[in-house]
């Protein structure tokens, strides 16, 4: 019987499931995590596909989680947006953990509906190398449409939801369930396209991360090269490392002081027309309807 399984198995018209993301030519990112690239087929974040990061509340670790390979993405100079996000990210927190606030943009839709939409233009777009976003509502054909446009567009696109979602279908590559262990934040895979080893691992998020020892060395500034500018410490003390990156904004979403860093010179398409990490929340309506203008041209 096992021979007959064997000669099956060597057939040119069956496809493993590990070998899945070496036909699609799926391109990944290291999570910075051992015990999660070892388990993860490409031993990484999947790019040009969704992945759905569920948990029971917020602030256990699931955008430290994250860090390493935002860090890395942003070095390689790609943008990092942030859609609709229900904490306001703490500057000071994310640049010790070596992310470049100056490739971090900031979206604050009016709706869920525009949510989605720009969800959507940022993965199809290809200027980013992730967007993360929290809807509070997103039906099948939606993830679909989402998902179709992070393939597209070649980007990264993370959903954190509700652990409620896991009973949902969802065309997403990785769908990983979040929750707090004293050991260190549990990963448990409800769905990962390609196989994996285990169903669950535990991370240790206060273990310092590969991508930082990749980092490239800083190399020595010409006199005349003028420092940039050193970032603004917000009111507010540094959070336990499980909830980095993360600060409440007073009375809602927006409210908080952020860091005044204007996009660079010369941005096009998409990062011209969001909120980069540091400036005040966008208080002009016509913020996203000219986002919408600059990508549909």
């Amino acid at each position: 019987m096992n021979d007959a399984l064997n000669d099956l198995l060597q057939q040119p018209g069956i496809w493993r499931a590990a070998e899945v993301q070496q036909n699609t030519g799926m391109k990944h990112v290291s999570t910075g995590y051992s015990a999660l690239d070892d388990n993860l087929p490409g031993n990484g974040w999947p790019q040009g596909a969704l992945t759905e990061l569920l948990h029971e509340r917020a602030g256990i670790g699931e955008l430290r989680l994250l860090i390493p390979a935002l860090a890395r993405l942003s070095r390689e100079g790609r943008w990092i947006a942030l859609i609709a996000p229900p904490y306001i990210p703490y500057a000071p927190a994310l640049t010790g953990l070596g992310v470049d606030l100056s490739r971090v943009l900031l979206v604050h839709p009016k709706d869920d509906q525009d949510a989605l939409w720009a969800v959507e233009q940022a993965l199809r777009n290809g200027n980013c190398g992730a967007v993360l976003t929290w809807p509070r509502t997103v039906d099948e054909r939606s993830l679909r449409r989402l998902q179709l446009a992070a393939e597209e567009g070649g980007t990264w696109g993370v959903l954190f939801r509700d652990t409620r979602a896991s009973a949902q279908t969802s065309p997403a590559a990785l769908r990983l369930r979040l929750d707090n262990r004293e050991a260190g934040l549990g990963v448990q895979f409800l769905k990962c396209r390609g196989g994996l080893n285990q169903r669950e691992v535990v991370i240790d998020l206060n273990l310092r991360p590969r991508t930082r020892q990749e980092a490239p060395a800083r190399q020595p500034q010409a006199a005349h090269t003028p420092e940039p500018p050193t970032p603004k410490p917000m009111a507010s003390p540094t959070p336990h490392p499980a909830t980095a990156g993360l600060r409440r904004g007073r009375g809602g979403r927006r409210r908080a002081m952020q860091m005044d860093l204007p996009l660079p010179a010369g941005s096009r398409g998409f990062a011209s027309q969001a909120t980069p990490l540091g400036a005040l929340p966008a208080r002009n309506k016509g913020r996203l309807a000219r986002l919408r203008d600059r990508l549909m041209s």
